[in-house]
C-alpha cells in the first residue's frame, strides 16, 4: 500500500512495523523530489491508459504536531468531510500503482478493492509479493518462497481505505488537513503501545476529488508512498481474488 503499519506477529511478539503491502529494505539516503520534478498523478476512470505518475514524496524533515484537532477551522473540516464522503462512496476500485520505498526504490503493480475489507495488490516481476485482505485478515505472500504472513486487518491502516463508511474527523485521530490547487491531504496518526506511533497521509485531487496516493510513516520515521492511477470504479471484481490460500501458502514460521 499499499502501505501501512504492520501489526504484531502471530506469536504476539513485538516486531518493528513495516510497510504494507511490501516489506521495506533498510533505509538509505534519498533525494527529495522537487515540485518541478514530480508529476501530479493523473485521474482516470474507465479503461483509458495513462503513464505511471511519479509519487510526490513528503519532506522527510517534516514534523507533524501530535494533535491539532481543536485548531481546525471550518474549511479544513469541510475538506476532511469531502475526503470522507469520497472514501465512503467507493465500493469497488481497480487500478495500477507505483510504490516508492524508504530507500527510494520503486515497484509497480495492479490493485483491486472490494469494500468492505477486501483488497489485493499484485506486484510486477521481479517482486514476488502479493497482498490479500479477505475482510478480516491480511496476508503478505511471497510467491518465490511459497509462504505468507497473516495479520488482523483491523491492525493495519489499510482499514481506512477499505471501511464501508468512514468519517475521518470522527473515526480517526486526524492531526493535519492541508489543501492547495492540486491536492487535499489528510494525515492520520495512530499510537500503539508496543510499536510506537505511525502516520497515514491520504492525498486526493483538489479538482476531481479522486484518490491520488497515500504515504505511511512507520514509528522509526521511514516513509513508504503509493501513487495510484488508471482508476476504474465500475469494473466487476472476481471474488476469488480475495481468498487467502492456507494450503498452497502456509503461514511462515515466526
Amino acid at each position: 500500500m499499499a502501505a501501512l503499519a504492520t501489526p504484531l506477529s502471530a506469536q504476539s511478539v513485538p516486531v518493528p512495523p513495516q510497510s504494507v503491502p511490501v516489506p521495506k529494505p533498510a533505509p538509505k539516503s534519498r533525494t527529495q523530489l522537487s515540485a518541478s520534478e514530480t508529476q501530479r498523478g493523473p485521474s482516470v476512470t474507465g479503461t483509458t491508459q495513462t503513464q505511471p505518475p511519479d509519487p510526490v514524496i513528503p519532506d522527510p524533515r517534516r514534523n507533524v504536531p501530535s494533535s491539532i484537532f481543536t485548531t481546525f477551522d471550518a474549511n479544513q473540516k469541510a475538506q476532511a468531510a469531502k475526503v470522507s464522503a469520497y472514501l465512503s462512496s467507493l465500493q469497488t476500485l481497480v487500478g495500477n500503482f507505483v510504490q516508492v520505498g524508504p530507500d527510494g526504490s520503486k515497484t509497480t503493480g495492479d490493485f483491486y478493492i472490494q469494500k468492505p475489507g477486501k483488497v489485493r495488490f499484485e506486484y510486477n516481476p521481479p517482486t514476488p509479493i502479493e497482498i490479500i485482505a479477505d475482510g478480516s485478515s491480511l496476508a503478505v505472500r511471497d510467491r518465490n518462497l511459497a509462504t505468507q504472513d497473516i495479520y488482523p486487518l483491523s491492525q493495519t491502516p489499510l482499514r481506512f481505505l477499505l471501511s464501508d463508511r468512514i468519517d475521518l474527523m470522527k473515526d480517526t485521530n486526524v492531526v493535519s488537513v492541508t489543501a492547495d490547487d492540486v491536492f487535499i491531504s489528510v494525515t492520520i496518526e495512530e499510537k500503539q503501545a508496543l510499536v510506537g506511533t505511525s502516520r497515514l497521509m491520504l492525498m486526493v485531487g483538489a479538482k476531481d476529488g479522486q484518490l491520488k496516493q497515500w504515504t505511511v510513516t512507520d514509528p522509526q520515521g521511514y516513509d513508504t508512498t503509493i501513487a495510484v492511477y488508471n482508476l476504474d470504479t465500475s469494473k466487476k471484481v472476481d471474488p476469488g481474488l480475495f481468498k487467502i490460500d492456507f494450503t498452497k501458502y502456509p503461514t511462515s514460521p515466526g
